[in-house]
């Protein structure tokens, strides 16, 4: 029997950015380490759109489409030599860094683009289809799912033996001082504060920059180098 044909999509397109991302950045960067685990979800999210989970997929597609562009927008300011947006300029600053461990890579990259990005995804969504927040909120809290085994899948690639990782490593209490569950619901909330004021340019923009402001904080915490 023939294999039936597939349809290609914008996520397909976000899936081979990150693919050829993945190909040419080294193995142990910051940004790469990110961009593997990050892939992985994306790859779930254009599988469940195949196989028709999601309730409306044109929603969903819009969404994370929106929400890896502003990753991957990163990426392209920080490799031109412009400067990213606060939340993730820790990552690209010590991407290099000996002294910072993969799984810390990995947490920032995930703290900038939930703490940050994924308030800004969900208005740029809406203004795409012509929506209003609480019309995603299905399709929010069902890549919201995913995101959260992203965060289980980099504890389990990432975390260090029980052997090595001991009750006094302080990578133990930075583990304890950030949740993704609590950044993706701040991020709904930031998702409709922005919606609210979309009218209020001034305000909008002050409250988006003070957001940033304040999730590349947390993210330089998350990248304090630790001993080994």
């Amino acid at each position: 029997m023939a294999q039936l044909e597939r349809f290609t999509t914008p996520v397909d397109a976000v899936v081979s950015r990150m693919r050829a991302l993945g190909a040419i950045l080294p193995e142990r960067d910051g940004v790469a380490v990110f961009n593997r685990v990050y892939l992985t979800v994306t790859e779930e999210i254009d599988r469940r759109l195949d196989t028709g989970e999601f309730r409306d997929p044109r929603a969903a597609i819009a969404l994370d489409v929106r929400f890896a562009e502003r990753y991957l927008a990163a990426v392209d300011a920080a490799a031109a030599g412009r400067r990213p947006p606060a939340c993730w300029r820790p990552l690209f600053q010590l991407r290099r860094h000996p002294g910072v461990r993969p799984l810390q890579f990995a947490l920032a990259g995930v703290n900038a683009h939930i703490g940050h990005d994924l308030a800004l995804a969900v208005v740029d969504a809406c203004r795409t289809l012509g929506c209003e927040p609480p019309d995603l909120e299905d399709e929010f809290d069902r890549v919201g799912q995913l995101l959260v085994s992203l965060e289980e899948r980099i504890r389990e690639d990432l975390m260090p033996g029980p052997d090595l990782l001991q009750i006094a490593d302080p990578l133990t209490h930075l583990l304890g001082s950030w949740s993704l569950e609590r950044a993706r619901d701040a991020a709904w909330v930031a998702a409709r504060t922005l919606w609210t004021l979309r009218h209020c340019a001034d305000m909008a923009e002050e409250f988006a920059e003070r957001l940033d402001a304040a999730v590349g904080f947390a993210g330089r915490m998350l990248l304090t180098p630790l001993a080994d």
